[in-house]
């Protein structure tokens, strides 16, 4: 007798499905032999290299012969490297360099592959959450902090001025003359650093709850003789209505807070009537069905379990999660008092959406 749960199985669907898994295995091995090649330098010695082989390749990145042996197969299968038999030399092509070494910021993937790592070293407490409930907290997170302050380079950091800062009209004017700006969630303060260096007439301040991070922002600014900017080690969903702003900014950072609400409301109530609150957040739709068109969903919703969304459950928090979209994020704009509300987006950015709001 046929067993029932087989009665209905297509074969040829079965064996579809078969074969997208040892893609999916076949990806997530180059994930991580990728963000290896990132982290030694293999990539930008192979960047500037013609056709070589396996021993002048590892002498140009000061590495050791038979690990980049045993990378370069990996490469050469998974098609990011090419190969040449008779002469067993091994070529990274310019068009696939230029997604893979630093010099080709604000476009190097490889930097972003870091995350499967990070991600993947907190399975075991990840396990623990589905089972028990609960999240993990931001310490918990080895690496999080450097790699995300990378990943904001390139995303943030490298198009602010030219490219971020435009979406607003008038506003680098303003900031040339002078105004005070707050960064929310500022992370390691990389985006402030930047605006600080470029913009002297203009007070800036950065508020983050992590340690880690403001202590990484508070070094940049003595190595840079900063006296226009200040870190400080605040919860930004206590930010209260002291100090008034002319611009904030969240750079990726409102959706894994513990109180986003709060967060937006303090927001408001922090800036000042004629201000700006410049928002960056995933570009997710809020809505599975629309997700599913998005080239990079499974990845965003990856990193939104393994970290944004467990990070703020850890603090009996809302946990949004990465991908809690436009629709709920314009309603809670909204609800904290903001009527004016305009989306944008980047032609080249497929992966964020730039929240301009005013209080009127």
């Amino acid at each position: 007798m046929e067993d029932a749960k087989t009665a209905n199985v297509c074969e040829d669907r079965k064996q579809q499905f078969a074969e997208k898994m040892m893609g999916h295995l076949n990806s997530a091995g180059l994930s991580l032999m990728v963000s290896i090649g990132h982290r030694t330098g293999l990539w930008d010695a192979m960047g500037g290299l013609p056709p070589s082989r396996v021993g002048d390749i590892a002498a140009a990145a000061g590495l050791n012969e038979r690990y980049v042996r045993e990378a370069l197969a990996a490469y050469v299968t998974g098609g990011i490297v090419e190969y040449e038999t008779e002469g067993e030399t091994y070529f990274l092509p310019p068009e696939h360099a230029a997604f893979l070494t630093r010099d080709a910021a604000p476009n190097n993937m490889a930097a972003t592959t870091q995350f499967v790592a990070v991600l993947g070293a907190v399975e075991d407490r990840i396990v623990e959450c589905f089972q028990k409930g609960g999240g993990v907290k931001y310490e918990e997170y080895a690496r999080f902090h450097e790699v995300m302050a990378e990943e904001s380079r390139q995303t943030v950091v490298l198009p602010l001025i030219d490219q971020l800062l435009p979406l607003v009209p008038g506003l680098k004017e303003k900031l040339e003359k002078g105004i005070s700006v707050l960064d929310a969630g500022c992370g390691s303060g990389q985006a402030l650093v930047r605006l600080a260096r470029h913009f002297s007439n203009s007070r800036f301040t950065g508020y983050d709850l992590c340690v880690e991070a403001v202590e990484r922002a508070q070094r940049e600014v003595l190595k840079y003789g900063l006296r226009n900017l200040t870190f400080e080690v605040k919860d930004v969903a206590q930010l209260g209505s002291g100090q008034q702003f002319d611009l904030i900014t969240t750079f990726d950072a409102v959706h894994d807070q513990a109180e986003p609400a709060a967060v937006l409301r303090n927001i408001f109530l922090a800036l000042k009537d004629n201000g700006v609150y410049f928002m960056q957040e995933i570009a997710g739709s809020g809505h599975l069905h629309q997700d599913r068109e998005h080239a990079l969903a499974p990845f965003l919703y990856t990193i939104s379990c393994l970290h944004c969304m467990t990070v703020s459950l850890a603090r009996n928090g809302a946990g949004l999660g990465a991908m809690w979209g436009r629709d709920t994020a314009s309603r809670m704009l909204g609800e904290a008092g903001f009527q004016n509300v305009e989306i944008r987006q980047l032609d080249h950015d497929i992966m964020n959406d730039y929240y301009i709001v005013r209080k009127a």
